[in-house]
């Protein structure tokens, strides 16, 4: 098999895979918790749950993931030589979306770890969506490679 990889590609492809499914489940259940964070009381036993779950979740799982599914990705792209094509700029502009949404993901985590949530369950909702929305677009982009 050519590229620098050689014989790791199919192995890195596959810790590619698997690490962005763990990035999009964090992704997809990090605001479904928000949701319901939005309706604890600050201070209560539910509302403190909910601070230890969304840490653990984020820390534990998500950033993690994020972190490998970037590595892997790059390494992918060098692999590929893939670095200037349009259907990869198009996947990195998604990219850098995703890795918006995940940065304001966390920086709401904060907000409800002191107890300062600023949205309502709505914005949380809508906020849900984002990623599923990204992951379609980078999927149609990776494989049908519209702009190739």
């Amino acid at each position: 098999m050519g590229g620098f990889l050689g014989e790791a590609y199919l192995w890195v492809k596959a810790l590619h895979i698997v690490s962005v499914i763990a990035w999009m489940a964090g992704m997809l259940y990090l605001p479904r918790l928000y949701v319901y964070h939005c309706a604890a009381e600050p201070g209560s036993v539910q509302s403190e749950t909910f601070k230890v779950m969304e840490r653990r979740l984020l820390r534990a799982i998500t950033n993690p993931a994020m972190i490998a599914s970037w590595l892997f990705g790059l390494l992918l792209v060098a692999h590929l030589e893939a670095w200037g094509e349009p259907w990869m700029l198009a996947k990195f502009a998604m990219l850098l979306a995703m890795q918006a949404v995940h940065i304001a993901y966390g920086r709401w985590r904060r907000h409800f770890a002191a107890d300062e949530n600023r949205h309502d369950h709505r914005f949380y909702r809508i906020m849900n969506e984002v990623p599923t929305l990204l992951l379609i677009g980078i999927v149609i982009v990776i494989v049908v490679k519209p702009f190739a």
